[in-house]
């Protein structure tokens, strides 16, 4: 599949939601959902891995939500350890495949051992100029919108832009990807068919892939190239007719 793949018609920018690692747990006989997650993280290097093969320019792994706040603490607690351990053994890996890496997201919220290593990993990795991993942490797309228009709405306060000035250009600025191009195709295993509140501003005209038998943890690069394969047969319109797209090309 990979062969097939058009390298001229690539995703500039996947985001995926990593679904599924409970019930692969408990699909295995496993009580305990941490071990999923801890399983998972074959599936985060081998689609990071892959994305740098083929030379996509962004990847963000929705890795946490403001909702999983809610779940139990044994199990944010494990997921917070798990992260700090993952990014300190990956840093090195990083360098090496030339991978940069950022988050979007309330970090604020996070443990400040968790917060101290992200932000120590962002730093070290600023340079690279390969593929930028971005972690989604303590993110939703409610949270991002609403904090974009706080920004806005305090910047009209202040007199340095008007009400009138802002329109779409402008409010994307103020999101938590400013400088960041929205993603052309999303990936979510787990089978469920919906965004759970996920980039709802930079989804709007994302194609989507959805995997329904496949939960996270056994997502390799193969799947990667078939939902970049798929993506590839489908036309883009953004509004437009397909008469339109022909006589544009």
């Amino acid at each position: 599949m990979k062969e097939q793949l058009d390298r001229d018609n690539l995703p500039k920018h996947i985001a995926v939601i990593m679904d599924g690692n409970g019930r692969w747990a408990k699909q295995k006989g496993f009580t305990d959902r941490i071990f999923g997650h801890r399983n998972a993280l074959k599936a985060v290097k081998d689609v990071i891995e892959g994305c740098g093969e083929l030379g996509v320019k962004y990847l963000t792994l929705y890795a946490f939500s403001t909702e999983n706040w809610n779940r139990p603490k044994a199990e944010v607690d494990g997921l917070m350890n798990l992260l700090v351990k993952t990014i300190k053994e990956e840093v090195p890996t990083m360098h090496k495949n030339n991978v940069r890496l950022d988050t979007i997201g309330d970090t604020s919220a996070l443990p400040d051992y968790s917060r101290r290593e992200l932000l120590s990993a962002i730093e070290d990795t600023k340079n690279n100029t390969g593929l930028t991993v971005i972690l989604a942490l303590s993110y939703s797309g409610k949270w991002d919108i609403v904090n974009a228009a706080k920004k806005l709405a305090q910047q009209v306060k202040e007199g340095t832009i008007g009400l009138d000035d802002i329109n779409e250009s402008v409010f994307e600025l103020s999101l938590d990807t400013k400088g960041i191009p929205n993603p052309d195709l999303m990936i979510r295993t787990g089978g469920d068919h919906r965004i759970s509140n996920f980039m709802l501003w930079q989804l709007a005209y994302a194609e989507l892939y959805i995997f329904e038998d496949l939960f996270w943890p056994d997502f390799r690069r193969e799947h990667l190239h078939i939902a970049i394969g798929d993506y590839q047969a489908r036309e883009r319109r953004f509004g437009r007719t397909s008469e339109q797209i022909k006589k544009s090309i």
